[in-house]
């Protein structure tokens, strides 16, 4: 049984940790984009949600891309980058292959395009506008973060599990405190068991040693009448010595001649 809550603690904490760590990618992910156009960055890195098919089959719609900050007089032809852009008439980001590079009078200019579209993007680009450069995605956690983006995904993948870990957190903190609550009564009734058992000890101690007091007065008062009667019996015989002049035979023969 300790092994089955052993297992079903590590299994909830594994899943409050995958919990926590999407929460926290969703959260990065949508707020990765202000309103300033700038975009934010973990020590360099940026997750974003793929939106178009534009680039299959190097990633999909339902992918997460990470993109790396990085140096634009690096970037070759083929590498793969974010931009700033225009769409629809809209302030966007972009993610395509950069398929030329041009230099005039030191600015580098670049032509990018989609590997799943047939014409290259209207839009010249240049260093101002590339955020970074694709460095992998993570497959169909787009999916995942769209789903979070609703109000049910929220509830569901976020706000339900937290609900239910915390609810698993007082339960095994009410447990815990009931079994501490047993514990300490247990070991109290031990130590009143254990003070019983002692004056028991002590009772039947005191009782051996009375025993013990009377029977050394017991044989201190036999041994002082023993020693009573041998003075007597001494004081005896040396008086029947002194009457006999000495000699403790004579009265033994002259009791035998009187008959």
């Amino acid at each position: 049984m300790s092994t089955v809550k052993k297992a079903a603690s590590v299994v909830v904490s594994v899943i409050m940790w995958v919990v926590i760590l999407v929460a926290a990618l969703f959260a990065f992910t949508t707020l990765a984009t202000k309103d300033d156009g700038s975009v934010s960055s973990l020590a360099g890195f940026t997750p974003m949600t793929v939106q178009s098919e534009s680039m299959a089959p190097t990633f999909d719609e339902s992918d997460l891309i990470i993109i790396k900050k990085c140096d634009p007089s690096t970037l070759q032809e083929g590498d793969i980058v974010t931009f700033h852009t225009i769409i629809d008439n809209q302030y966007a980001l972009n993610t395509h292959r950069i398929v030329s590079i041009n230099q005039v009078d030191g600015l580098n200019s670049y032509t990018t395009k989609g590997d799943n579209n047939e014409l290259a993007d209207q839009h010249v680009i240049a260093d101002g506008d590339i955020v970074g450069k694709y460095v992998g995605k993570i497959p169909y956690m787009g999916k995942v973060i769209s789903f979070l983006s609703t109000t049910w995904g929220f509830l569901v993948v976020i706000v339900l599990p937290m609900l239910l870990f915390f609810i698993y957190q007082v339960y095994h903190l009410v447990i815990v405190g009931m079994n501490l609550k047993r514990a300490m009564a247990e070991e109290d009734r031990m130590k009143r068991a254990e003070a019983i058992v002692d004056g028991e000890d002590s009772q039947a101690a005191a009782a051996d040693r009375v025993k013990a007091e009377a029977a050394r007065a017991e044989a201190e008062t036999a041994l002082e009448e023993a020693k009573r009667l041998k003075a007597e019996a001494e004081a005896k015989l040396a008086s029947a010595e002194s009457a006999n002049g000495g000699d403790p035979d004579a009265e033994a023969d002259s009791g035998s001649e009187s008959k």
